[in-house]
């Protein structure tokens, strides 16, 4: 895919935060299902083949597992007493590990109301999903901030954990299907399967170590700079810190001094570590005024939710308790529309400019 027919990494960051938001303000499933369509669609368009496209379904699933276990530890452990499905024997637990009870009565409304939040987190998993597929990673990483440099380098290095794991698992199977002429052998598959996988987990980790280190990678003295940074970081996260100590004593004043102290501190740490480090950028793309407008438009979402959030729009959540269907509202379905931003720029008309006429048969 050509540059200009991608988004910039920091417009499809503004995106992907506006997604998130809208799935935090709106988390009746009505909705979340229309975000996850989204995410979807624009996975469909906008990502390349390859493993961060495949990864996509399996951090969805990952996020189903998650809130499955969410929903088995509410059903244990939370009890109202009312709808109960089934009763479990129960235990309970020692004063030191809480003295909550496990098990008893299972409650609809509990589990009803625990899927729900459950699954607001597949909702944000289909989000980073999306991003993880769709973003360059190389250029999100050159436009952080430089004292953020190290830490971009190894948040980048986890985003391709999944990807490069499914990856080494299809070749694993292609490469074992080969060894067979074809024929599904069942017995040690899994062996034959685990054991190549995190082979090739422990040679991708070895190179990556091995090319840091031959370009001297976190080497040599911190600078002046990176020592200053590091007392105003301390500094500033101790007045947090203290801040919100302050907040639980009912001290408001003392806490938004303490706040706006230390907020400015860590600016002003990640400021003097930016001005000390030298990286050199080559080639850096420039945010252009259409990624600007996609952002804009993007945000534009959970704004209007936002706005009827506060005029009462009672469709936007949903409880079991009183158990009804969830309601569906008009406005708020217009409210997500602005998330399909990303679509006013579809990158296979690039593609199909580019590519060279058809030969004419004579």
């Amino acid at each position: 895919m050509s540059a200009r027919g991608q988004w910039h990494a920091v417009a499809w960051l503004g995106w992907a935060l506006a997604a998130a938001t809208v799935v935090q303000l709106a988390p009746s499933p009505v909705y979340v299902v229309l975000v996850i369509a989204i995410c979807a669609l624009i996975v469909e368009t906008h990502a390349e083949p390859g493993p961060y496209r495949r990864a996509f379904p399996a951090l969805i699933a990952l996020g189903v597992v998650f809130s499955a276990v969410r929903v088995a530890l509410a059903a244990l452990t939370t009890h109202i007493g009312e709808r109960v499905l089934f009763t479990l024997p129960e235990v309970t637990l020692p004063r030191l590990l809480g003295g909550f009870t496990v098990g008893g009565t299972i409650e609809t409304g509990v589990i009803l109301d625990a899927l729900v939040a459950g699954f607001v987190i597949v909702g944000v998993m289909a989000v980073f999903g999306a991003l993880n597929a769709v973003i360059s990673h190389a250029e999100l990483l050159q436009s952080a901030p430089r004292a953020f440099h190290e830490i971009g380098i190894a948040i980048t290095v986890a985003l391709a954990f999944v990807p490069s794991t499914l990856e080494s698992i299809q070749a694993v199977r292609e490469a074992d299907r080969a060894r067979t002429g074809g024929r599904v052998v069942r017995r040690g598959r899994t062996l034959r399967l685990v054991v190549p996988v995190l082979e090739r987990g422990l040679e991708r980790a070895v190179h990556l170590a091995e090319s840091m280190d031959s370009r001297g990678f976190a080497h040599g003295t911190p600078p002046r700079a990176d020592r200053i940074a590091g007392w105003l970081g301390l500094a500033g996260l101790v007045a947090l810190g203290t801040a919100f100590v302050a907040l639980v004593g009912r001290q408001a004043t003392t806490a938004a001094i303490l706040a706006v102290s230390g907020g400015t501190l860590v600016v002003a740490a990640i400021l003097a570590a930016s001005i000390g480090s030298g990286r050199v950028r080559y080639r850096r793309r420039r945010i252009t005024r259409a990624d600007a407008t996609m952002v804009a438009l993007a945000w534009l979402a959970p704004a209007l939710l936002g706005t009827l959030t506060i005029t009462g729009d009672d469709s936007l959540t949903w409880s079991a308790q009183p158990l009804t269907w969830p309601q569906v509202g008009f406005l708020p379905i217009l409210a997500l529309l602005p998330l399909l931003a990303p679509m006013a720029r579809r990158p296979w008309e690039d593609a199909l400019d580019a590519s060279p006429p058809a030969p004419v048969s004579a």
